[in-house]
């Protein structure tokens, strides 16, 4: 998700500029992520930096995003980004938030490493967590954040009263579908003509589009769509985060582990692995053993069944993705590369039956279908 957290600072950055330049009085939606008070102090200097860290149910990762400002009262371009990841993610610290604040320290050294000294102050360092906090109990949670906070008080950059939270997950699908959108250039001028967009997580999966029928604006449930004004246009999405239903998560929810949390000496089992197997998987801080059905049916057909009885009646399926064009990443475009159905380094474009028919063929020659990947 590098992409989608160059443009949350993208955004950032462009608000400060917009509004010292256009004297804006609307708020804009990313306002309600980034605050006004994250702007570096001093937004005519050529570069800026921001920090941000992706909290995410499977691991930390902190992006330090370098901004050039070329020409004044122009909006600065990215001129290059420093990652770096640790795992586990901090839900996996749920007992243990300093522990997990810890991991946060780590990786602030490696801003320190990237950010000349003197920015160090005007340098905004943020942090966002996505569906593993979401899926945690709101006092646990808040525990962690607690930690990460203390940790972001010590540091020498810029720390807004607000920098550390959990994301809404309507707020990741609208940062994805920007990102996307802006990165393809059909956010510039004044075209409507957009992609869709498609982010597996962990925890959660978000969908959002841009509709263009009005049948499906009538039937959307309330509350999947959200309309906000960005470079003097109107946008009215469709943006929905299904909290459970992540590539790991949903793993556990067909296993029917996520009931139970784990139990000593049990193994869950399923028919979507292979009869064989016999492992064990930790998962937000908690440790599974899972297996292949000893007895009964294994394969593609059964673990259709499986999957179905978690996901029925819980989707909403509008008819207008079926002809509309999407761009999917994070843990989508992971088991694509890794089951070789696209090129690791430049992607492909692929039809959901392409998924299926590899699935079909993984479990003809004994396998793991692709739910486990």
């Amino acid at each position: 998700m590098a992409t989608t957290w160059g443009a949350a600072f993208f955004m950032l950055v462009a608000s400060c500029v917009c509004s010292t330049v256009f004297h804006r009085d609307q708020q804009t939606w990313f306002e309600g992520v980034f605050l006004s008070s994250m702007c570096p102090i001093n937004i005519s200097a050529s570069t800026l930096y921001g920090i941000m860290f992706d909290a995410g149910s499977t691991g930390t990762r902190i992006h330090v995003y370098t901004f050039v400002q070329k020409i004044p009262g122009q909006l600065p371009i990215l001129e290059g980004e420093i990652f770096e990841s640790v795992k586990p993610g901090l839900s996996a610290f749920v007992d243990e938030p300093k522990q997990g604040a810890e991991t946060v320290q780590e990786l602030l050294e490696v801003a320190k490493d990237s950010i000349p000294r003197s920015h160090w102050k005007r340098t905004p360092v943020v942090l966002k967590a996505t569906a593993g906090l979401r899926l945690l109990p709101e006092q646990k949670a808040e525990a962690l954040l607690f930690e990460v906070r203390e940790i972001f008080k010590k540091s020498p950059f810029l720390v807004p009263d607000d920098s550390v939270g959990i994301m809404d997950g309507s707020y990741e699908g609208i940062l994805a579908w920007v990102t996307v959108n802006f990165l393809t250039g059909q956010l510039h001028g004044h075209s409507q003509k957009t992609v869709g967009t498609l982010d597996l997580g962990g925890a959660s999966t978000q969908i959002t589009f841009l509709p263009q029928f009005e049948k499906t604006l009538e039937q959307t449930p309330r509350g999947y769509l959200t309309s906000f004004e960005m470079f003097n246009s109107t946008y009215k999405l469709y943006t929905h985060s299904y909290l459970g239903f992540g590539l790991k998560a949903a793993r556990l929810a067909t296993l029917g582990a996520l009931e139970t949390e784990g139990i000593d000496g049990h193994t869950f089992r399923s028919a979507c692995l292979p009869r064989w197997l016999e492992a064990e998987w930790i998962f937000g801080g908690v440790k599974y053993q899972y297996g292949g059905n000893k007895e009964g049916e294994v394969g593609f057909e059964p673990c259709y069944a499986e999957v179905l009885r978690v996901v029925q009646g819980k989707l909403h399926q509008p008819d207008e993705v079926r002809k509309s064009s999407f761009y999917a990443f994070s843990y989508y475009y992971d088991r694509a590369a890794d089951t070789d159905m696209i090129d690791y380094e430049t992607g492909g474009v692929l039809k959901v039956e392409d998924f299926e028919r590899k699935a079909r063929e993984d479990t003809l020659v004994g396998g793991d279908t692709l739910l486990w990947f």
